[in-house]
């Protein structure tokens, strides 16, 4: 739920502008359209912001942010939800805890002061991006959820410290450079992002998992990051005899089912309607399967469907809802019409797409809000938990197979070659691609990776010659490499190596921006899914390799958990990528997609903005439509092409539009003024 929004001068006695925080508050309203509040301490020069959607406590003025604590020393401003929450309620308001409200976000203002910020974090259960002032210390802190669902940005300019929510809230602010950074545009046209970065200069994230405190000391910022969790696997000698099958399969498969369940009851509760997204796969169907058993009610589920039969999961999503009552509401989407909403799409995302599953997805939230639902729970997680992906068994049989009992060796080794062919290009690579740099810290090069570091070969010469020359011998793998943890990675099994790297990489920086909650708070409407809280993954991380993967069957354990509750045909079927189909293999939507091109890739589109070389563009075309060319890499270079159409239509949207002139207007429309 909600927007947050605020900044801090390094200089205590200059003034926070209250119409600047609204403006903030105002451009985000797609976050929050149920109404704003605004707080400011002058006499620290700082200042929070929020636009509110109403799930949790009603109450119009009860529930509004920022909340200040009793005594005055606290501010806080909070986007998300924190689940179990009635509990922690409960057990504080026993030990003094005065609540003015309902809502979940305020036991922050009194678990901060009760238990100290590192005390406070294990409670914190949920999706959220937290933002609390301490007076007395005179330190600002923001905190992200564990596995990034819900986005927080930050700069530090010109004396003053901005963050937000979404990229437009910073680039609200007037003093915020709204400018390219080389390295950035590299890492979009090639579509994996450096955990962490963004396409802009001096525009950073909250890592997922992390705290960043901002303190001020003699007109400067302190600013110091440190992580509080993360997807800890267990060492290969902690595993033990877990490698060969020595372990109590009943254990494990009641066990996913036990914290899934309670995952799932805790994200039901809302004071508003909770639908479903219902694909055609294990895991949604498996979340409105325990969603139906624990309601009287019917479940409302939400499915999209797509024209082109390779892509469409629709009948079988279809037998699932019939199988649990549900009542089901199917959207149909024409392949060829997606690209009429990717400008749009990529105004929310703030970053390019490969694929416009996220044009899908934004179309679907649309839906889901004029349904009249503001929340749903969804499936995302699973394959991250469980080894969903096709590239985990490719990693699997690559660099583990010797950790492997005999009959599942052979098994492994048989499939090698039978992958789906609709994953060729985008989730598999077509030749294996080694990283020098990725090979020293994982000791392989994941397979999640490899496909975008062989897209990475055709990025430079598509760059504008003077980013080529700032990007020159920049090697995108060791980048990746340096911003991630290898403690995590030291000792672990390669099954679990390749899961952590998808976590840090393509699960935050595709999965739940694009394919997730900057799509879906588009339009008001909260995603929660129930496979990502944390007490499910710290349990999914002890799981043996084997009931991850077993035989011919991934996500093994999840479907033997779910057996009861699964059709037949869904509980034996192999894992399917939920995507919309590539430009190239449907005409209507390969014109689609030229139409856009004509727009944003023409020679004078292109000088006009100074990222990309139009002759590199012409190449790449060329390329693409060389009959030669391979149908893999044509979903390789499908990507981009959406990728340069990407960045061309970033720039018009946050360096050539005047977004705090925009933001200033959104307030006035609104009728939003401090």
């Amino acid at each position: 739920m909600c927007g947050i929004a605020g900044y801090m001068h390094a200089d205590p006695d200059k003034q926070i502008d209250p119409d600047q925080l609204v403006a903030m508050a105002a451009i985000q309203y797609h976050r929050g359209p149920d109404g704003f509040g605004y707080h400011v301490m002058q006499d620290r020069g700082v200042g929070f912001s929020h636009a509110r959607l109403t799930i949790i406590d009603l109450d119009e003025n009860r529930g509004r942010q920022p909340f200040v604590s009793e005594d005055g020393n606290l501010m806080l401003a909070m986007n998300g939800e924190l689940y179990d929450y009635k509990r922690i309620r409960a057990d504080l308001t026993s030990r003094g805890a005065r609540f003015r409200t309902k809502s979940d976000s305020e036991m922050v203002l009194h678990l901060y002061p009760q238990k100290g910020l590192e005390d406070m974090l294990p409670y914190l259960r949920g999706e959220f991006g937290i933002s609390l002032y301490d007076k007395e210390r005179d330190r600002l802190i923001l905190i992200r959820d564990r596995f990034g669902v819900k986005p927080l940005y930050w700069t530090e300019q010109n004396g003053q410290f901005v963050f937000g929510s979404e990229l437009k809230v910073l680039f609200a602010h007037p003093d915020v450079q709204r400018r390219f950074n080389a390295r950035g545009v590299y890492h979009q046209l090639m579509q994996t992002v450096v955990p962490g970065s963004t396409a802009f200069d001096n525009i950073h994230q909250v890592k997922p998992g992390h705290a960043v405190i901002v303190e001020r000391a003699h007109g400067r910022f302190k600013i110091r990051d440190f992580k509080y969790w993360d997807m800890d696997f267990p060492t290969m000698e902690e595993r033990g005899p877990q490698l060969e099958d020595d372990y109590d399969e009943a254990e494990y498969i009641e066990g996913v089912r036990r914290e899934l369940l309670e995952a799932v009851q805790l994200r039901l509760e809302a004071d508003v309607p909770v639908a479903c997204y219902l694909s055609g796969g294990i895991d949604s169907c498996a979340i409105l399967g325990m969603s139906a058993a624990t309601q009287q009610s019917p479940v409302k589920a939400f499915t999209i469907g797509f024209d082109d039969a390779d892509y469409d999961e629709s009948a079988i999503a279809r037998e699932m809802a019939e199988s649990v009552g549900a009542d089901q509401d199917i959207m149909m989407l024409n392949a060829g019409h997606l690209y009429d909403n990717f400008e749009e799409t990529l105004w929310h995302a703030e970053r390019t797409i490969y694929n416009t599953l996220g044009v899908a997805k934004l179309l679907m939230s649309r839906h889901v809000n004029q349904a009249g639902y503001k929340v749903v729970v969804t499936g995302e997680g699973s394959d991250e938990l469980f080894s969903g992906y096709p590239a985990f068994r490719m990693d699997l049989f690559r660099h583990g197979l010797d950790t492997l009992p005999e009959a599942e060796r052979a098994v492994m080794q048989q499939m090698l070659a039978e992958s789906n062919k609709l994953f060729s290009g985008a989730m598999l690579a077509e030749d294996e691609y080694d990283d020098p740099a990725l090979d020293k810290l994982v000791g392989f090069t994941p397979s999640c990776l490899q496909p975008w570091l062989a897209a990475s070969e055709h990025v430079a010469p598509l760059l504008h010659p003077s980013l080529r020359k700032e990007v020159e011998g920049y090697r995108p793998g060791t980048a990746i490499a340096e911003a991630l943890d290898g403690d995590m990675l030291e000792g672990r099994h390669p099954l679990d190596k390749a899961q952590y790297v998808w976590i840090k990489t393509m699960l935050e920086g595709q999965i739940l921006t694009w394919g997730g909650d900057r799509v879906d708070m588009a339009n008001s409407m909260e995603a929660r899914p129930p496979f990502l809280d944390h007490h499910l993954a710290e349990y999914a991380a002890r799981l043996p390799v084997t009931m991850r993967i077993r035989g011919r069957t991934e996500k093994y354990v999840l479907r033997e958990a779910m057996r009861g509750l699964l059709p037949k045909v869904l509980y034996e079927r192999e894992k399917f990528a939920f995507m919309a189909p590539p430009a190239h293999t449907d005409p209507k939507k390969w014109a689609a997609m030229k139409a856009l091109a004509d727009r944003y890739l023409s020679d004078e589109a292109i000088e006009q903005a100074g990222i990309l070389d139009p002759a590199g563009v012409r190449a790449l075309f060329e390329k693409h439509e060389n009959p030669e060319t391979s149908a893999s890499t044509q979903v390789q270079l499908d990507a981009v092409i959406n990728h340069m159409i990407g960045v061309q239509v970033l720039h018009k949207h946050f360096v050539q539009t005047d977004v705090p002139a925009q933001a200033r207007a959104k307030a006035k429309e609104l009728g939003w003024a401090a």
